[in-house]
């Protein structure tokens, strides 16, 4: 594919992706409310929920477009082909009725049902796994922010007397998993006592799945390092890390949108939409080098990360808004931009 094509052609199935996914609302909420006041609704829930996902999820296309950079040609069309289909299928539909069959002792198909015939009720064991869940993704996501600022081989720095420090910090055996066990145990005190073995156990959890994947990447890598072996440098370990990140993500995502509506088919397409989005945006990183020209923006990314895993530790205390957190990591992404645009301005004005 060319580096010239234009933005709107990045957005051509995005937006036919939109024109049947808020038609499919419509029929939706005609189907489901019969007035057009119904439709109405759906329509507005469905568009909501499409930007609800973009925002939350901005910063995880600027990773994923610094990993796919990595990845071999045939890793980077089975990751934009298959992972649109997992993240759309798989966390926006099979995800939330894996959390209700597993909470609440039912088989899928009872999931199912239930999603369908009980919205309510299904809403509510959602909303009693967020515990769990939030544990299990802040502890990933956060690992996975730390994971970047530590590197010793990370040249570039925005934050400087921050960023340097950790990279000290980091030079120490295990610091990363000693800092996200630390901040577990202090959430986990601060819960009830009847919630804290599934806190401590999602948590261990979230620690172990970042461990064996990133494990795996790098185990894969080492081995297209010594026998040259096609497709395994950048492949099926960098696939794999990208999709628990990517799922990572979206837990907040989901359990946000239980707070518009508990309609499981229409979460399904506001959020898939988002994903079609984000996906392009990621095309788009990649195609125009956007991270190499903006070399702050990576970092805007990785903060944002942080602060997401920070927000959903919070969020088994207590509710933070989805609007707060898409600004937050919207509004550091915007400061790394900016930073980077005041770089580039340096670097041309100087002799």
């Amino acid at each position: 594919m060319s580096m010239q094509r234009s933005t709107l052609s990045y957005l051509k199935w995005p937006l036919a992706v939109t024109v049947v996914g808020l038609g499919l609302s419509g029929w939706l909420g005609w189907a489901t409310e019969g007035s057009w006041s119904g439709v109405v609704s759906f329509l507005i829930v469905g568009t909501v929920l499409a930007a609800l996902e973009i925002a939350l999820s901005f910063d995880n296309a600027i990773v994923n477009a610094n990993k796919l950079e990595e990845m071999t040609p045939v890793w980077q069309r089975r990751f934009l082909t298959w992972g649109i289909l997992i993240a759309v299928f798989g966390m926006r539909i099979v995800f939330p009725l894996a959390i209700v069959a597993i909470f609440a002792w039912i088989n899928p198909f009872a999931a199912v049902h239930l999603a369908l015939s009980d919205p309510d009720q299904y809403s509510e064991i959602i909303g009693g796994a967020h515990g769990p869940i939030s544990a299990f993704g802040g502890t990933f996501l956060m690992m996975v922010a730390l994971k970047f600022f530590i590197d010793e081989d990370k040249s570039i720095d925005w934050i400087e007397m921050l960023e340097k420090r950790l990279r000290v910090w980091g030079s120490i055996r295990g610091f990363e998993i000693a800092f996200v066990l630390v901040i577990v145990l202090l959430i986990c005190r601060s819960l009830p006592e009847v919630e804290q073995g599934a806190f401590l156990t999602s948590a261990v959890m979230g620690l172990l799945v970042f461990t064996l994947v990133d494990g795996l990447g790098i185990y894969l890598d080492n081995i297209a390092g010594s026998t040259a072996a096609v497709g395994a440098k950048g492949g099926f370990g960098a696939f794999m890390y990208l999709e628990v990140l990517d799922a990572s993500f979206s837990f907040d995502g989901v359990i946000g949108a239980f707070a518009l509506t508990t309609n499981i088919l229409l979460i399904a397409i506001g959020l898939g939409i988002g994903a079609m989005y984000v996906r392009s945006m990621t095309i788009m990183l990649v195609e125009r080098g956007t991270l190499a020209e903006f070399r702050y923006l990576e970092h805007g990314a990785f903060y944002s990360i942080f602060a997401l895993s920070v927000i959903m530790f919070l969020q088994s205390i207590f509710h933070v808004h989805e609007l707060i957190t898409g600004g937050i990591g919207m509004g550091l992404i915007g400061l790394a931009f900016f930073a980077s645009i005041l770089h580039n301005k340096r670097e041309a004005q100087s002799p």
